[in-house]
């Protein structure tokens, strides 16, 4: 059951986002996002004692580039805004790896607590250039296709990429867990 708060909390707000943006379009789409964001926060607090951290630094950013989507009404903002997410998150792991600490055991430790420190790098490392990529792929994406096209590759591509690349790596975290715990 917490499983399923927990999924719904995260991808909530992107659910309503699709939802909304296939009804009454971008803007007003981007209020209900910045709105969901806000209540998927509170919801986390009451119901878990806790926001998550990549919870805040999305609320922060849907905020910041949600707030001038709005404000402009220019929806070049809120298409920027996994781009920034992705590059923020990519250099923060990148930062964690050059001094030695994986910043991704701080996020899912609890998940992983066998996995050994050289799991943690490689891990991490591999997150960092996936967000990379997926920056790279968002910026390719919004400047080449329709906004409605561009919010389907959200959900229909950015999101599958995303749980495929987690999938992939339950190999390396066996592995390493294996090797830590001496099997």
């Amino acid at each position: 059951m917490q499983a399923l708060i927990k999924l719904l909390i995260e991808l909530g707000p992107l659910v309503i986002f699709f939802v909304v943006n296939g009804k009454a379009g971008i803007l007003v789409a981007t209020a209900a996002f910045m709105a969901a964001t806000v209540a998927a926060m509170v919801a986390s607090y009451l119901l878990r004692h806790t926001v998550p951290v990549m919870l805040w630094v999305s609320a922060i950013v849907v905020t910041i580039f949600g707030g001038a989507t709005l404000y402009f009404e220019n929806e070049t903002f809120i298409k920027l805004k996994p781009t920034i997410i992705y590059a923020l998150f990519a250099i923060i792991l990148f930062y964690g790896l050059w001094t030695k600490r994986p910043y991704l055991r701080l996020i899912l430790g609890e998940s992983f607590p066998a996995l050994s420190n050289e799991g943690w790098t490689t891990l991490t490392q591999r997150w960092a250039w996936f967000f990379v990529v997926l920056a790279v792929l968002n910026e390719i994406v919004w400047r080449t296709v329709s906004t409605d096209t561009w919010v389907a590759a959200k959900l229909f591509v950015f999101l599958p990429l995303s749980f495929v690349f987690a999938i992939a790596q339950v190999p390396l975290i066996e592995r390493s867990q294996k090797k830590a715990s001496g099997e």
